[in-house]
């Protein structure tokens, strides 16, 4: 009977690699819309589906980010100018798109583009640097989804939105993980609401990388800006030291955790993108898979624990 159900699980397996296998066809007549591509996860998207043959249409914040990714793509690929966090910005380049694609449509859209600072101890924000994250990291997704969405009901293509393992489990204080959470409710309703017009919405769940979201230098200039906006009486609750160990404990994780190998998760972007059968959900990264996920299905009660473990009590604790 195991040896049965082994060879059941085996058979599935080989199911379902082989059906994953299979690729859209002409995907050189297919237009692919990416924000966030000055870096990261974004940038070497557009260069990896600008390599397989399709129309790309990068999103930079920066006029830097616009000449790099020009000099080293074909002329295939067109770079333009959008700041996630503005209704006119996103207006003007919906026009852009529209124009370019003409009646052939859309055919995939990635929402790629976030912030990953300020963030620190919520009591340590202030509304604005909320409003600030969810502007780009929520606000922007939904409004540039909305944009093009006629277009991409005319090709039936792919939504693709860029979240993170912080949008099923929440440890750390600020918006970035409210964001996240956000865009996988935003991508959950999306899918269900846009599969009657052929319309599939996939999510990426990455764990820790090497980007700007895990850079040392960017969280720690971050933090040093909080606290020294930080009235008196908040940084005597935490402690004058409190800063530099939070550093210190922050660096040691990341070392151990951030994957050098970005291509595991641009794959799995251009895997939904290019898949006849892809898949509803992506969890790049063996943190993401081994541990993260498992800890989001875990009673809050034995989450809270995990996560205490290494857990900073500040000065003035009293539990």
């Amino acid at each position: 009977m195991f040896l049965y159900l082994i060879g059941l699980v085996a058979l599935f397996a080989l199911y379902r690699w082989y059906r994953e296998t299979k690729r859209v066809p002409n995907i050189s007549d297919k237009y692919v819309f990416i924000t966030g591509c000055d870096s990261g996860f974004g940038n070497l998207l557009a260069k990896r589906l600008d390599e397989l043959g399709y129309h790309v249409i990068a999103a930079c914040f920066t006029e830097k980010g616009e000449d790099d990714l020009k000099k080293c793509s074909s002329k295939k690929l067109t770079t333009i100018h959008v700041d996630v966090a503005k209704s006119e910005s996103i207006q003007k380049a919906a026009a852009f798109i529209k124009s370019k694609v003409g009646e052939a449509g859309l055919w995939g859209l990635v929402n790629n583009a976030g912030l990953s600072v300020p963030a620190g101890p919520c009591d340590w924000l202030t509304i604005q640097d909320y409003k600030q994250m969810l502007d780009v990291n929520l606000m922007g997704v939904i409004e540039v989804t909305l944009s093009v969405i006629p277009l991409i009901k005319k090709s039936q293509g792919r939504i693709v939105n860029v979240a993170s393992v912080f949008g099923r489990i929440s440890p750390v204080g600020g918006a970035y993980c409210i964001s996240k959470y956000g865009v996988e409710a935003f991508n959950d309703s999306l899918r269900r609401n846009l599969r009657d017009f052929g319309i599939k919405v996939l999510c990426i769940e990455p764990g820790f990388f090497k980007t700007t979201v895990t850079n040392t230098e960017v969280i720690e200039k971050n933090l040093h800006n909080l606290w020294d906006k930080l009235p008196q009486e908040v940084r005597d609750d935490y402690g004058s030291d409190y800063v530099e160990k939070v550093l210190k404990l922050m660096k040691e994780q990341m070392d151990k955790l951030s994957d050098p190998d970005l291509m595991k998760v641009v794959s799995c972007m251009e895997h939904a993108l290019s898949a006849v059968y892809p898949r509803t959900r992506y969890s790049p990264g063996w943190d993401a898979k081994l541990f993260w996920l498992p800890l989001s299905y875990m009673p809050t009660l034995i989450a809270d624990y995990v996560l205490a473990r290494d857990h900073l009590k500040p000065a003035k604790a009293v539990v």
